[in-house]
């Protein structure tokens, strides 16, 4: 414990709920403001750039892939750093500084160059949040479009001075919240707040799938081969290279499990592009819609996930990331096929926005259901390893790589996502390109049945 007065207000600043606001705003922060300048892209190359109309959908497209790629080649050095460092503080402010000179940029940039460094900015900055932000709610406990229907609804209302504007006061309250909180490892050094298992997630108890707990159930005799225990499974026996003890979490990489979690987040990432890239400029190209009605339309794909998204994660837990991950991704097969109807404009333009708006929430029912597993996957996956191998991660463990990780993938997708999208768009049309991507989902359901949660288990009556 260490001598001396305590920080000002410790208690409530180290308290778990306010950790978690913290890290809560400063995500919704980040994706306000990705979200924020979607439907409005298109409008601004349009209008304050003169960008020609044939153009738009590719330098739409390459701006969001622009954010992205900066967040992949962030992710894991940060997430490097936030484990060998012992405050997380300084690194998720110097995040908030990169959002903040953003936001700046693109209120103001009136050229290309300047909004893709805007757009870089952006990426580091999700790349610090999000490593550094799941980190610390794992170190206290052990998903995302308002900002595109209230961009749409500003730019028409206020124009762009009220869009960051608002961005800007979000971006106040996101810099006094991360000042003030104090983390649960910090606190620890004046206080007992914090219990042995609180805030040191190998003393939490990791998730075991249904699955893995029926299969074990109905093992037979060549299961007496197999490992008995999670420890023996995951322990590390070799000798560890050069590479590895640079950067830990990489002998994590030989579960298949891992890998495919990982892959889960990709393909996710990159659906939700799809989404980002094409629909402004679909809808403005079926319905000459603005950027208003451009905006309110993605209602239709956010209040199923903000709905849902609880119920799906709980779900995981119940039943199981297996479960989760094959049927969402089977789900979004049909779901994103049925986006061509509206563009074959087989009913009158009302009925023909209904029906888009409709299709719109089949996917975002999707969407909802894949947003858990993939983390819930990785996290457990680690987490054996961790407690396998005491020591062998050092003092913080290798959670923020973890997330680094996952983090690089997640915005693998985003940045490959828009491109192929818009890419595809252009050669072969709306339809047609989410016909490619369903078959993306469609194999991704047929591996996650073999790889996530473990191997499926076959069920045979007794005879």
């Amino acid at each position: 414990m260490v001598k001396g007065d305590p920080p000002w207000a410790l208690r409530w600043r180290s308290n778990s709920l306010f950790i978690i606001a913290t890290v809560a705003i400063g995500m919704f922060t980040d994706l306000f403001l990705y979200g924020l300048v979607v439907p409005v892209l298109p409008f601004m190359l349009r209008s304050r750039l003169s960008i020609p109309e044939n153009e738009i959908q590719s330098y739409v497209s390459n701006l969001l892939a622009a954010y992205a790629g900066a967040s992949v080649v962030s992710s894991i050095p940060t997430g490097w750093v936030a484990d060998r460092t012992n405050s997380r503080q300084a690194p998720f402010l110097s995040g908030l500084a990169a959002l903040l000179a953003a936001t700046i940029m693109l209120a103001l940039g009136n050229s290309i160059p300047i909004l893709v460094a805007a757009r870089i900015l952006q990426g580091v900055s999700a790349a610090i949040v999000w490593t550094i932000g799941l980190a610390m709610v794992l170190d206290t406990v052990g998903p995302q479009n308002l900002g595109k229907v209230i961009g749409g609804v500003l730019y028409e209302k206020t124009g762009y001075a009220g869009i960051f504007g608002l961005g800007a006061g979000i971006l106040a309250l996101d810099f006094l919240m991360r000042l003030l909180v104090i983390e649960k490892r910090a606190a620890a050094k004046y206080t007992e707040l914090v219990h042995d298992s609180q805030g040191d997630p190998r003393n939490m108890r990791s998730r075991v799938d249904e699955d893995d707990e029926e299969a074990n159930q109905e093992a037979s005799e060549e299961d007496a081969l197999l490992p008995k225990t999670d420890e023996e499974a995951y322990k590390i026996r070799e000798e560890p290279s050069k590479a590895v003890r640079a950067l830990p979490i990489l002998i994590c990489l030989k579960s298949p499990r891992l890998l495919m979690s990982l892959c889960l987040a990709f393909v996710q990432a990159s659906l939700l592009a799809v989404y980002d890239a094409t629909i402004p400029t679909e809808v403005q190209t079926l319905f000459h819609f603005s950027p208003l009605k451009a905006g309110l339309l993605f209602i239709a794909l956010d209040v199923p996930y903000l709905l849902l998204g609880p119920v799906a994660g709980w779900a995981v837990d119940r039943y199981g990331t297996k479960r989760a991950a094959v049927i969402g991704f089977g789900w979004m097969v049909p779901a994103l096929i049925l986006l061509r109807l509206p563009s074959g404009e087989l009913l009158p333009r009302p009925k023909n926005i209904i029906l888009y708006c409709a299709l719109l929430a089949l996917n975002g029912v999707g969407l909802a259901i894949i947003g858990s597993p993939s983390v819930v996957e990785a996290s457990d996956i680690v987490q054996k390893y961790d407690k396998a191998n005491p020591g062998f991660f050092g003092e913080n463990g290798p959670y923020a790589q973890l997330y680094g990780f996952n983090s690089l993938f997640f915005c693998a997708g985003l940045t490959i996502g828009p491109v192929v999208a818009g890419a595809l768009k252009d050669s072969i049309g709306y339809g047609n390109m989410n016909l490619v991507f369903a078959l993306l989902s469609a194999l991704t359901a047929i591996l996650s049945f073999f790889i996530i949660g473990g191997r499926p288990t076959i069920r045979s009556r007794a005879t």
